[in-house]
C-alpha cells in the first residue's frame, strides 16, 4: 500500500467540489489542503458587485467542506509567496490546480511553478475551465482556427470527457493562520445573484426543465427570462461546461442546439486569446487603431451611469451597476452605442464591463467588444451601426425592460422614444448625440483607414 502524501488544492476559477479533476487528482495524493489566495493584482482592481460575488461564492464552497469536516483556508498576497508559504507549512509535495490559460493567469502559474520547484514540491495541472483547454484545436496545418464556424466544428469532433464525482474518503488540512474575507461597501439597491455550486446546479436544471425549449427564439428578449443566467457560474467555476455539455447532448431541441453553440463561442474566444494575449487590451485588427476617437469625458460618463437619453442603452447601464450583469443582447447595443456613436475606444468600454460585471470573462468580454467593434474575429462590419431605438423596439416591444431599469420612463406611453415635453416632465436626459450624424461620422472615420 503506498504511503499517503499531502498535498494542495489551490482553487481559483474551479470553485465546486463536483466534477473538479484537479480535486480529485489532490485527494488521490491523500492529505488535502483546500487553499484560496486572495491575489492582490485580481481582488483589488475588481468593482464591488465581483468583489461581493466571489466572496458569496467562497463562503458556499466553505460550506460544502465544512459538511465533509473540512474548511476553506484563504490567504491574502501574492501567490507566488502564498503558495509557497502554505504547501511547506502543510508538509505538501504537490500543488493541484486546474490549467489557467488566461494572460495573467498562465504568467503567474508558471512562476509559482518555479518557486515551488526550489523547495521539490510539484505544480500539477489538471483539467481547465474549459471543455476543451485552449490550444488543442487547431486546424489542418496545425495553427489556431481565426473564424468561429470552422472552430466549433473542429471542437465539437475532438470532444470532451464526461463529468467526474467528487472526491470521498479524503482527509483534510488546513492552516493555522487565514485570513476573513472582506464583506465589501455594497452600493444601495445592489442585487446580486445567488452563489455558489448549489445554486448553479439548481439553476441550470431550471433552465434545462423550463426554458431551454425557447432559448433560440427568447435569448434575445431582454424583458423576459429568456437566458439562462449560468454565465457567472461558468465565470467561477461553480459549475464545469462538460457537465451542461453532458446534460445538453441528451436534448435534441433547437434551443439545446443554440445553447451549445454559445458555449462553443465562450471556447473559441479563450482559444483566441490564448494564442494572442496582446488582445486583452491590444486590437486583433490592428489598422482599426488607426481610426480617428474621441478623447473619454463627459459622454462616457453619461454611458457609464445610463444619462444618454436613449432608453435600450441606459437601461443596460442601470441594470449592470444594480446586478452586476447585463443582458447579453443589450450589452451588443450599449457597446455599439458607445464605439459608433460616442466614438469612444473599445477599451474604455471592455474596462468598464469588467470593474463591474460578476460574470466578468476575460476572454469572452474582450472578444465580444472587438466584435461589436469591427475589430476582433468574426467581427460584426463596422458599417453595421445598431439604430439604438430601433433596436429597443425590436427586442423589447413591449418597454418591458426599458420600464424596469429606467424608472423615469415606467409610466411613459412610448419608453423607446420619449417626445422632449415627455422627457422634461419625468426628468429623463434629452439625447447626448443624433444618432443618424453619429452613424455617418463613424462610417466617415471607418472610410479614412479604408483607404
Amino acid at each position: 500500500m503506498a504511503t499517503a502524501t499531502r498535498a494542495v488544492m489551490w482553487f481559483r476559477r474551479d470553485l465546486r467540489l463536483g466534477d473538479n479533476p484537479a480535486l480529485l487528482e489532490a485527494a488521490a495524493d491523500g492529505d488535502v489542503l483546500p487553499l484560496f489566495v486572495l491575489d492582490p493584482a485580481l481582488w483589488e482592481p475588481a468593482g464591488p458587485s465581483r468583489r461581493a460575488y466571489l466572496g458569496a461564492s467562497l463562503r458556499s464552497l466553505d460550506a460544502s467542506l465544512r459538511q465533509r469536516r473540512a474548511s476553506l483556508s484563504v490567504v491574502r498576497g501574492d501567490p507566488v509567496r502564498r503558495v509557497v508559504q502554505a504547501a511547506r507549512e502543510v508538509g505538501a509535495s504537490r500543488v493541484h490546480v486546474a490549467a489557467d490559460y488566461g494572460p495573467y493567469g498562465h504568467r503567474r502559474d508558471r512562476e509559482v511553478e518555479e518557486a515551488l520547484a526550489q523547495h521539490d514540491i510539484e505544480l500539477v495541472r489538471t483539467g481547465s475551465p474549459y471543455a476543451v483547454a485552449p490550444g488543442r484545436v487547431t486546424n489542418g496545418s496545425g495553427d489556431p482556427y481565426k473564424v468561429y464556424t470552422p472552430f466549433s466544428k473542429a471542437w465539437t469532433e475532438h470532444g470532451w470527457r464526461g463529468p467526474v464525482d467528487p472526491p470521498t474518503g479524503a482527509t483534510w488540512l488546513a492552516l493555522d493562520e487565514t485570513t476573513d474575507l472582506p464583506d465589501p461597501d455594497l452600493p444601495s439597491g445592489l442585487e446580486l445573484p445567488e452563489a455558489g455550486e448549489q445554486t448553479a446546479a439548481r439553476r441550470w436544471r431550471d433552465f434545462l426543465d423550463e426554458r431551454v425549449g425557447d432559448y433560440d427564439g427568447d435569448r434575445d428578449l431582454p424583458g423576459i427570462e429568456g437566458t439562462s443566467r449560468m454565465s457567472v457560474h461558468l465565470k467561477w467555476g461553480e459549475i464545469h461546461p462538460r457537465t451542461m455539455l453532458a446534460d445538453l447532448a441528451r436534448l435534441r431541441s433547437k434551443g439545446a442546439v443554440t445553447y451549445r453553440k454559445e458555449l462553443a463561442w465562450r471556447e473559441f474566444y479563450a482559444d483566441v486569446l490564448f494564442h494572442r494575449p496582446e488582445t486583452a487590451r491590444e486590437y486583433l485588427r490592428p489598422e482599426f487603431a488607426q481610426m480617428a476617437y474621441d478623447e473619454p469625458g463627459d459622454l462616457l460618463e453619461a454611458w457609464r451611469h445610463g444619462r444618454t437619453g436613449f432608453p435600450i442603452v441606459d437601461a443596460g447601464m442601470r441594470q449592470l451597476r444594480a446586478t452586476g450583469w447585463m443582458h447579453n443582447r443589450v450589452r451588443m447595443i450599449v457597446a455599439s452605442f458607445l464605439v459608433k456613436d460616442l466614438h469612444v475606444e473599445w477599451q474604455h468600454g471592455a474596462a468598464h464591463f469588467m470593474h463591474w460585471l460578476v460574470d466578468g470573462d476575460l476572454a469572452s468580454n474582450q472578444h465580444g467588444w472587438q466584435w461589436t467593434a469591427g475589430c476582433g474575429t468574426d467581427a460584426a462590419p463596422f458599417f453595421r451601426v445598431f439604430n439604438p431605438t430601433s433596436q429597443g423596439r425590436k427586442f423589447d416591444p413591449e418597454g418591458a425592460y426599458v420600464r424596469r431599469w429606467v424608472a423615469e420612463l415606467a409610466e411613459v406611453d412610448d419608453p423607446h422614444e420619449p417626445h422632449d415635453d415627455v422627457r422634461r416632465r419625468v426628468g429623463y436626459p434629452v439625447a447626448v448625440v443624433d444618432h443618424k450624424e453619429e452613424r455617418r461620422e463613424a462610417l466617415d472615420r471607418w472610410e479614412k483607414i479604408r483607404r
